[in-house]
């Protein structure tokens, strides 16, 4: 392959991870945004609870960063197995972050909502190392994104803890 085709390949490959973390983000979008003025706000949230208008533009920030990070490791000079295998990891953690947003927004379940984002928190740590592994910066870039889903975790733990019925 010419060095101008290999180029373009690349281009094409971080297009399409971009669309793909993108369209997650709309998708999950699409089951909160109905829930956000009526059942969202009746919850009962900590104290750390931020103000909504942060989410949109936190989630974008992450998943542009995730698909950057995807695409470094996808290109990062390695093993065709380890590769493919980090790409997995990647594509789970993806699905499971859409998951999430079905389960807790979509389905108006915390409980649930935090069973899935447990798997998350294991998926993100699994594809993070496997990037860094790979290609530090996808590993750096993925950082941002395990702070994030952290402390996505203890406010959804806490909005469970805070609801439960009695």
């Amino acid at each position: 392959m010419t060095a101008q085709r290999q180029a373009r390949a690349g281009v094409l490959v971080l297009a399409l991870l971009l669309a793909a973390t993108l369209a997650t983000g709309w998708l999950g979008g699409r089951a909160t945004m109905p829930a956000i003025p009526g059942w969202y706000a009746s919850l009962a949230k900590p104290w750390f609870t931020p103000p909504n208008w942060v989410f949109a533009p936190a989630w974008t920030t992450l998943y542009v960063a995730m698909a950057v990070a995807a695409w470094l490791a996808f290109r990062a000079r390695a093993g065709r197995g380890e590769r493919e295998e980090a790409m997995r990891l990647f594509w789970v953690q993806l699905a499971l972050n859409l998951s999430w947003s079905l389960v807790f927004f979509g389905a108006r379940d915390p409980g649930w909502a935090f069973a899935t984002i447990l798997l998350l928190d294991a998926a993100v740590a699994a594809t993070t190392l496997r990037f860094w592994r790979l290609d530090r910066r996808a590993g750096l870039l993925f950082l941002p994104y395990c702070a994030w889903i952290a402390y996505a975790t203890a406010l959804n733990l806490a909005i469970w803890r805070a609801n439960l019925p009695g």
